[in-house]
């Protein structure tokens, strides 16, 4: 009785690549901001590129309040997504084939999201990392952090709720 060979990396990386960029290509507002999403194992960065349309203040200039808010927001649900989407995958009760053509998870919905604004964001690129609290059957909190020059001096951070899909299964 022989283990099974396990996947090439390359193998491996592909797959999980292809589920993100699907689940990310699953929600036109992501787009509309430009926001991309690199992964280093099971940890994801977003990042949201510099866009005119993102000032708010054009005196500062400054970004709009809003796209900072829906940046954090859409990096905490697309976090929360992708942990369960890995779970799925890395058990085999996904198919890495699914994920492109008729799996997509059902985004969680937020309960409640408080944003502090620490300080002006800067007319630059900003990143932003999501850390699940705490994620169970029924209820995820999660927490944000952005920044743009400098990860140790975020711009803006958030708390967010949410009440999660079902699960089948």
């Amino acid at each position: 009785m022989g283990r099974r060979r396990p996947e090439p990396v390359q193998v491996v990386k592909e797959r999980r690549d292809g589920a993100l960029r699907a689940l990310v290509e699953g929600v036109p507002y992501i787009r509309f901001l430009g926001i991309t999403f690199t992964r280093r194992g099971d940890e994801l960065t977003a990042t949201m590129p510099f866009d005119e349309k993102l000032i708010g203040n054009p005196i500062l200039p400054a970004l709009h309040g809003g796209a900072t808010a829906a940046f954090l927001e859409v990096t905490a649900i697309i976090e929360l997504s992708w942990k369960l989407l890995w779970e799925d995958l890395e058990a085999g009760r996904v198919a890495p084939e699914e994920v492109r053509s008729t799996y997509l998870p059902r985004l969680p919905k937020t309960i409640d999201f408080t944003v502090d604004y620490l300080r002006s964001g800067l007319p630059r690129d900003a990143y932003a990392r999501a850390r699940v609290n705490r994620s169970g059957r029924r209820y995820a909190s999660v927490h944000v952090e952005g920044w743009q020059d400098n990860r140790a001096r975020p711009f803006a951070q958030a708390t967010a709720h949410f009440l999660m899909p079902p699960r089948d299964g």
